[in-house]
């Protein structure tokens, strides 16, 4: 059971979702490095948990769920929405979001990288880079290259549907075939074979 406004911090996994009913969501999706923008917390207390709104200590938050919830209509309820983001914007952006942009656009970039030439992107020590990316994310560097990885390993799947899983995996950057169906399936809960006999693979994380 979900409650009727929450916060979904990274997941390491997956999960699958039953619904019963008719149900209506509103649903926002931010950026990976943007979410401590608008909650003003390490966002690491929220991996792999849905978080009721009522359950965090930000009474402007929990005052915009209620109106929400109350509104007439879904135009009202973005408004109310994208009127709270505003308002957190102009309040101050985190003193290290220029360079997480960096290090996610490098990370976004090339398929094959390392904590050492992310932390010098971040110009922190690895020690202090790891700590902040935390933080910000919600996951450690290694963990979350692994999700790019896959989303990475979809898009290609999406666009060339054709191309052989040998030549797969060395463009997402996997060390070898068995390497990308053991993090696919971790991932997914499917082997990449089994995956697409089950559905059109999509990825709409690198059209942003």
């Amino acid at each position: 059971m979900q409650p009727h406004s929450f916060i979904c911090g990274q997941e390491s996994g997956y999960s699958d979702v039953a619904s019963t009913g008719d149900i209506e969501m509103i649903v926002a999706v931010f950026q990976p490095h943007a979410a401590k923008i608008f909650f003003r917390m390490p966002v690491t207390l929220l991996r792999d948990r849905n978080v009721a709104v009522a359950d965090i200590e930000n009474p402007a938050l929990r005052d915009l769920a209620h109106r929400v919830e109350d509104s007439a209509n879904h135009d009202t309820s973005i408004e109310l929405i994208e009127d709270y983001f505003y308002k957190c914007l102009m309040s101050g952006t985190p003193y290290h979001l220029p360079r997480l942009t960096d290090v996610i656009r490098h990370i976004n970039n090339f398929s094959q990288t390392n904590i050492k030439t992310l932390s010098n992107i971040a110009c922190l020590s690895e020690k202090q880079f790891s700590r902040i990316f935390s933080e910000n994310i919600g996951t450690t560097p290694k963990d979350f290259m692994r999700i790019v990885r896959l989303q990475r390993t979809l898009s290609i799947m999406q666009h060339n549907q054709g191309i052989g899983f040998a030549q797969l995996s060395y463009e997402c950057g996997y060390t070898d075939q068995s390497h990308m169906i053991k993090e696919f399936k971790l991932f997914s809960g499917y082997t990449p074979k089994e995956y697409i006999a089950r559905y059109s693979p999509v990825s709409d994380y690198f059209t942003f």
